[in-house]
């Protein structure tokens, strides 16, 4: 397979067909290698429209649903974010080449290890990853951008308080099948803004079906 040709094309006939218009964000989806962050058994679809296993019942986001996450976020290169949900680790390396630091969080350790094997492969430094379930705690600090990889049943304020002002938060709410993928900004200490950007159905975090403090 002509892998730079196959991602060329998963770009332009996926992603930008999708209404992802932002140059910086497609540029760097046909230079990242998105075959180097899949399961060896699928190396063949790297570039399918598809959500592709990663084992414990996770999968990786589709080519457009990332597209629409990045631009979404609008990354300015200087930003620090937080990703819930590492994955594969190729979210997390379009977010690193987009920002100046990426903290990835996953509950599964393999996924940690397989993440930062790829990561490194694609000579990626500006990423920290750490263990931990993030439906039940964060890390500490504050962040220009997070990018919440499965669904929460729910929304969580947790997630507007780990913002700095100004910051922005895409997360994916709801009960399948019908679930929303939401823009939150916060807008000052106590208060944030809400655009609903898309129809979509996402696997939930682990944990992210659990009765919520709040709701919105």
């Amino acid at each position: 397979m002509n892998t730079e040709f196959a991602r060329r094309q998963m770009v332009e006939q996926q992603v930008r067909g999708w209404n992802v218009n932002d140059e910086d964000v497609l540029h760097m989806l046909k230079d990242l290698p998105r075959e180097q962050f899949v399961p060896g058994a699928y190396k063949e679809l790297a570039f399918a429209e598809m959500e592709i296993p990663l084992g414990h019942g996770e999968r990786m986001m589709s080519p457009m649903i990332e597209g629409r996450v990045l631009q979404a976020l609008g990354l300015t290169r200087s930003e620090r974010v937080l990703e819930i949900g590492c994955g594969s680790g190729f979210l997390t390396a379009c977010l690193a080449r987009l920002s100046t630091h990426v903290t990835s969080v996953d509950i599964y350790e393999d996924f940690l290890q397989s993440a930062a094997n790829s990561l490194s492969a694609c000579d990626i430094d500006n990423v920290e990853l750490i263990q931990l379930d993030a439906m039940r705690e964060l890390p500490p600090g504050e962040f220009d951008a997070i990018a919440v990889t499965g669904s929460i049943q729910r929304f969580d304020p947790r997630f507007v308080t780990a913002l700095v002002p100004g910051g922005r938060l895409f997360v994916v709410v709801g009960n399948a099948p019908a679930m929303t993928a939401k823009l939150v900004q916060r807008t000052d200490a106590h208060d944030w803004q809400t655009t609903s950007l898309f129809e979509t159905s996402l696997k939930p975090l682990v944990h992210g079906a659990l009765l919520p403090q709040f709701t919105f």
